[in-house]
This record gives C-alpha cells, structure tokens and sequence, in this order.
C-alpha cells in the first residue's frame, strides 16, 4: 500500500491559529484592566475624546473674538473706498475764497440762524438746517452728503422733467426739506453754499457717484411697511430727542433745534425727497439713533422701514407738486401721489410692497424696448 504524506503547510497553518488565540487573549485581557481601572478611579471616557467646559468656552470665545476682528476690518476695508471731502487746507493761501467756503459750510450747518423764523439775513425758512438732513454739514457717509453733488451736475432730474443747476438743487431743499422759499442765484448766500458743496465735492470725477455718497439704498421689504409698527419703533428709538409729538427740541437760544421735528408745522413738507419712505429708511438706517453709523448700525431694515412708514404719515406741511414727474412713468415707486403708469393704488405706492410695482416697472421697459424694434 502506498505511504500516506505529511501535510507541509499544516504546522504553519497551526502556528497562525495560534498567534491569533494569543492576540484575541491579550485583547480582552487589555480590555479587563481597562474596566478595572476605570472602575477603581471612576475615569470619564469621554473627557480623553472631547474637550471640558472650561475649554470650549475659551474656543467659543476666541473664534467670536476672530469673527469680530474680521468682521470690524471688513467695515474698516469698506469704510476706507468711501467718499471723502477736500480738506479747507487747500484753500489757505486765497483768503476770500476760502472766507466764501467757510460761510457756506456755517449756512449749511445753521441754516436757521441766517434763513430760518428769527434769521438775520432772512426769515424763509422752517427753522431746520440743511445739516439735519445732510449730516455734518454735508460730509458724512451715507449721510445724505454732498459727494457727488458737483460730480454729476447739471443734470436732468425726472420730478422736474428738466436739467437742473446746482442752483435749482439748493433751492429745491430750501423749499421743499425747509419749507421756505429760494434764493436769488446771486445773493451771497446761494454763492457761498454752491461754493462750498462744489469745493468739498472737486476731486470726484465728473459723472461719478463715489462710494457712501447720498443715501444708502435699502433692500425693499416682501410686505407693506407698517405704521403701527414704526410707532413702536419711535416711541423706543426716537422720541426721547424728537419727542413724542415728533415736533423735535429748540435750542435753549430759540433759533435753531438741538433735534429737529420730524413732523408738524416746522418741518419738511410732502414734496421734500425724505417723504418717500425709501429716503427716510435709507437716511435712518445708518444715521438713527444718535450714535448709529455704517459700523455701527441700530436698527434692523424692517425698523428702519416700518419707522419711515409711521413718521410719513403724520401731518405736516403741504405743497403744490402737480407739477412733479411730468412723465408719469418716471415716478419712483414710492412716490405717493397719482396718477401712475400702473394700476397699483397710492397706498401701496406709499407704503408697498414694492417688488410686484418693480416687476410691473421692468415689464413696461421690456415692452416698449420691444415695440421700438
């Protein structure tokens, strides 16, 4: 018969089977002490895997400290492309000029004590000064400033239907923000505003509108803006300097208001560019409460709107503007008064929502773009 053989591979086989009893038992023999010590010394497995209170505060705390360094640096970085008025030091060398400027920019900042119920030049206006609309004498960021006044005129404005001067533009706040009646182009006031609005605006490129000029514009809101809502809002925000009748403060001298009204006999009438409440929630949005700025805003869009919506609806003065917006298509759409070149109803053009006006808008464009093809 013939011999049986020997398997070669068998004791290697064996030998493998043997390494792993020996890893399984040194495994669970590792795992035993685990259980015991952390039986014995009453360890937290899960503090080794994640970090204690302590820690993640400090971690909350540094990553909230880096988004608010980032976060300031990205305004400062924005701040930076912002306009900004020519310095008087340019000026120093030609005394009657620079005379001519400086009477301008004080018309600008105490426009009552020249023009205003107890003016010494003249008693036109309401008693504001034009500074209270255009902050720091004209030269704040988005704070209805000046920047691109001498930039971009002469230009044609649609409420006029016609090209304007920088003539018919102080006028129109003399009469309309103010309530009060225009200047002669050649009296020495208009002359020393239009210089000093022309000089602080000389290095911007003629039809440039640089960056923070103006007043910021507001993202519309997805419903009307809210009056009762805007109460709400004054009675928190505003009316410890405005006062609850909105009618503002005087000035202990009686000639101009430490805070101005914002409705009332003496303030701007419906023709003033603030009484579309785009204007007045852009103008807050970075400029109200006292102490708000583009770096440190106060109030939320939804405040800002809803509080424009509650100060334009109080009584105030009236003016004859039938012959505003000549071309009714040319309307802003929050332009309150009729008749529109859409079937929307003054109230919604007061209030909104805008966006459905906006898309009517844009379809009309589209629409006679087409027909002209």
């Amino acid at each position: 018969m013939p011999m049986s053989h020997q398997d070669p591979y068998r004791d290697v086989k064996l030998l493998k089977v043997i390494q792993k009893l020996i890893g399984i038992v040194v495994v669970l023999v590792a795992g035993i002490i685990i259980i015991l010590f952390i039986t014995i010394f009453h360890w937290d497995i899960k503090s080794l895997f994640t970090k204690n209170n302590t820690e993640s505060a400090k971690e909350l705390e540094r990553k909230r400290s880096f988004q608010k360094w980032k976060s300031e640096n990205t305004v400062a970085d924005e701040m930076a492309t912002f306009w900004a008025p020519a310095s008087f030091d340019e000026i120093a060398k030609d005394a009657e000029l620079k005379a001519r400027i400086e009477y301008g920019k004080d018309l600008i900042a105490h426009t009552a004590k020249y023009l205003g119920p107890n003016g010494i030049v003249s008693k036109t206006t309401n008693g504001m000064n034009c500074q209270n609309c255009h902050l720091d004498a004209g030269t704040k960021a988005w704070g209805n400033n000046y920047g691109a006044v001498f930039s971009t005129y002469p230009k044609y404005r649609a409420r006029s239907g016609k090209e304007e001067d920088i003539y018919k533009r102080i006028n129109d706040c003399l009469e309309r923000s103010l309530n009060g009646k225009a200047l002669s182009n050649e009296s020495k006031e208009m002359q020393a505003m239009k210089a000093y609005i022309e000089f602080i605006g000389k290095d911007v490129k003629k039809g440039i509108k640089p960056k923070g000029s103006g007043i910021f514009e507001l993202k519309y809101l997805e419903r009307a803006a809210d009056p009762a809502r805007g109460k709400e809002v004054f009675a928190s925000k505003c009316q410890s300097c405005h006062q609850a009748n909105g009618e503002g403060l005087l000035a202990e001298n009686k000639v101009e208001y430490t805070y101005p009204p914002l409705w009332g006999i003496h303030s701007y009438n419906m023709g003033a560019g603030l009484y579309r409440i785009s204007r007045f929630a852009g103008y807050v949005k970075y400029n109200m409460p006292q102490g708000a700025s583009f770096q440190n805003p106060q109030l939320s869009d939804e405040e800002c709107w809803d509080v424009a919506a509650f100060v334009n609806s109080q009584p105030r003065p009236s003016k004859n503007i039938r012959a505003d917006w000549p071309k009714i298509e040319e309307k802003p759409m929050d332009h309150p008064f009729g008749p529109f070149a859409d079937p929307f109803s003054e109230t919604q053009h007061k209030f909104g929502p805008f966006s459905p006006i906006a898309s009517e808008k844009k379809r009309q464009k589209q629409l006679k773009e087409q027909n002209k093809m």
